[in-house]
């Protein structure tokens, strides 16, 4: 139960942020929450590997020297 301790919000003002407040809920209850990774496993080069990796643009090539 939600209740207005200060001020008088109008129905929208309400209702906007009931939305947000059911959004963050709703965001919380399907995120997964398995047990947490040992830490031998943080530096795994598959677990690493398992991210895209983005490729460079046609013209990386020109951005991979500053000269001083």
């Amino acid at each position: 139960m939600i209740k207005v301790v200060r001020g008088n919000p109008t129905p929208e003002e309400l209702a906007a942020a009931l939305a947000v407040v059911r959004a963050r809920a709703a965001a919380a209850a399907a995120a997964p929450s398995g047990p947490p990774m040992p830490p031998e496993q943080w530096s795994d080069p598959g677990r690493i590997a398992r991210r895209g990796t983005r490729r460079p643009g046609p013209r990386s090539w020109a951005r991979t020297y500053w000269p001083a």
